[in-house]
């Protein structure tokens, strides 16, 4: 994590930060020396009742105060513009190593992993940008204060002597010694007792993050459960989601619990713990009462900045937790296009502007597919049905064309005449506009306003043109078979040279499979379409029908995460 912070684009911005942080806390940690030998002059003219002197001192207080005031305020501003450059810096950097081409779909597939990265992207992110800007800073202060005042404290101890019997026995940095031992043990007892919580944190980051899920589900597919009126079948799902997250919270609460037992005992204890060790300085005469309250100011400076560690433990835990979740994805990320034990597929240019299929099996971990004709050439403008039972040797199959699913053996050449489109089972239409929807990926500058109201009336969506330009969550504006329809209409937009289709033209309905079949016979004539679907299609629209079937002596996936899916399911149409 520090060595991709440091290769950032914002790596000078991030080391001014850090410098004007450490001018600031330095400046504080003197001002707080300052304030501390403030304490002397001013309980002792208390003691002597010397009203000029004290109002003097008030006047000395104010300076001081005013300057941390406005320290502080400084120190909050450059914390919070930390936690923003770096939340940028991280998610950023998260999203754009999640998303290169087919990285989110193979890690989708990798097993549990790649489940819910939303999670890890969005609050994993903020919760460790926000821990570990707080936690840094804090440990830095605290080092600063302990190196400025432990040297203040060990002169101090020359006031501070222990009476054994009548006799005076000086202890060089008496009260450093003190105040090393009572943190350390402090420390000693909050990391045995606080330890297990590491582990529950990241456990209930898991529970949390697939309730939240579950809740998007519902909530995503809520008319579905209405009409079948599923509404105590989704409660009781969504109970049995929440259960897991209440049982690790009980774990976490009562380990918090035990914890602060250590934590707020150490508190309390801390209020007479330097009273009672600078004590006898004090009774022997050696100490005035204002010298007594400048030991324990710099005792408590001291104290302040060892027990970081005890104050601090449960946030600790919870950091180092969402920092193993978040180091974990990144390097998932990195590792997701290696996966080991098995060939990949080679996948090349075909000059010849032919699709080429030679000797191609694609695996998984529990099958091998492969086409039964072992040498396949498709031709440009040619319409090929390739027949597959539907579930994962569809899909593989396709994700092994588009490039997403490298695992296999054979060869692959790919035309690179013309633009080519991965047809998924289900329409993806992302938020925004309908002209945008209609565009993607590209920018909907690139085609004509018309071109958009001629593929929406050719595919019987004229209805749609008065709303190019509405934003909208436009796949939940549409129904079914509107969506279907959009998802041609797109095709019908980009007018490709080379379309791949996985279950889609098995997803319409009559009519409007009736208008996609002559969008392809007429506007798209020239396109070559290569459908893996059922057998059952139009007699006559394809020119030739292939098989897939299982290849039991093909070699199996042994994957490097915990486990991958037989399915790799594309999720959203590419372009290519």
């Amino acid at each position: 994590m520090v060595r991709a912070l440091l290769s950032a684009p914002r790596r000078k911005q991030f080391l001014m930060l850090a410098a004007a942080l450490a001018a600031v806390i330095a400046a504080t940690a003197f001002g707080q020396i300052k304030l501390n030998a403030w304490n002397q002059p001013f309980y002792d003219a208390l003691a002597r009742r010397d009203l000029h002197e004290f109002l003097y001192q008030l006047w000395r207080f104010a300076l001081i105060a005013s300057g941390l005031l406005i320290l502080n305020v400084a120190q909050i501003w450059l914390n919070q513009l930390t936690k923003l450059k770096l939340r940028a810096e991280l998610t950023g950097g998260l999203i754009d190593a999640w998303l290169k081409p087919g990285r989110a779909f193979r890690l989708a597939n990798a097993g549990e992993i790649g489940a819910n990265p939303d999670q890890r992207i969005h609050e994993d992110a903020r919760h460790l940008v926000e821990l570990t800007t707080d936690l840094g800073i804090g440990l830095f202060q605290a080092s600063l204060l302990l190196f400025c005042f432990i040297g203040v404290l060990w002169v101090l101890s020359e006031g501070v002597a222990l009476n054994f019997f009548g006799e005076k026995l000086a202890v060089p940095g008496y009260m450093v010694w003190a105040a090393l031992f009572y943190a350390g043990a402090a420390s000693w007892m909050s990391w045995r007792v606080g330890r297990p919580l590491i582990a529950v944190n990241a456990e209930r980051y898991a529970r949390e993050a697939d309730l939240r899920f579950a809740l998007v589900r519902a909530n995503e597919r809520n008319d579905a459960i209405a009409f079948y009126g599923g509404e105590e079948d989704e409660k009781r799902r969504l109970h049995a989601e929440l259960e897991p997250v209440l049982s690790i919270m009980r774990r976490y609460v009562s380990g918090v619990t035990r914890l602060t037992w250590v934590t707020a005992g150490y508190g309390w204890f801390t209020i007479v713990a330097p009273i009672v060790v600078a004590a006898p300085g004090f009774f022997s005469g050696d100490l005035s009462i204002g010298g007594l309250m400048v030991v324990v100011g710099a005792f408590n400076q001291v104290q302040q900045a060892l027990r970081w560690f005890v104050d601090n433990f449960s946030v600790i835990a919870d950091w180092r937790a969402t920092m193993i979740r978040i180091s974990t994805f990144r390097r998932a990320l990195e590792e997701v296009d290696g996966i080991d034990g098995a060939c990949r597929i080679e996948r090349v240019r075909s000059e010849s502007g032919v699709l080429v299929f030679d000797d191609v099996s694609v695996a998984s971990p529990s099958a091998c597919t492969r086409l039964s004709e072992r040498h396949v050439s498709v031709r440009p403008g040619e319409r090929v049905l390739i027949v597959a039972p539907p579930g994962a040797a569809r899909r593989n199959f396709l994700s092994a064309v588009a490039g997403l699913w490298p695992w296999g053996s054979g060869r692959i050449g790919m035309p690179t005449q013309g633009p080519i489109i991965f047809m998924s089972a289900r329409p993806y239409l992302p938020p925004g506009t309908l002209r945008e929807a209609m565009a993607y990926p590209d920018s909907p500058a690139r085609f004509p306003n018309e071109a958009y109201a001629r593929a929406l009336e050719r595919l019987n969506l004229g209805h749609l043109i008065v709303k190019l330009d509405v934003v909208r969550r436009w796949d939940r504006e549409l129904s079914g078979d509107e969506q279907q329809g959009a998802h041609f209409a797109r095709l019908l937009l980009h007018e490709p040279a080379w379309v791949f289709i996985n279950e889609a033209l098995d997803a319409l309905d009559e009519a409007t499979s009736v208008v996609v079949l002559d969008v392809f016979n007429r506007e798209l004539a020239e396109a070559a379409v290569v459908n893996i679907g059922r057998p059952d299609m139009r007699d006559g629209f394809f020119s030739r029908m292939l098989h897939l079937v299982d290849d039991p002596a093909g070699e199996r996936l042994q994957p490097c995460f915990d486990a991958v899916p037989d399915e790799a399911s594309t999720t959203a149409g590419a372009i290519g």
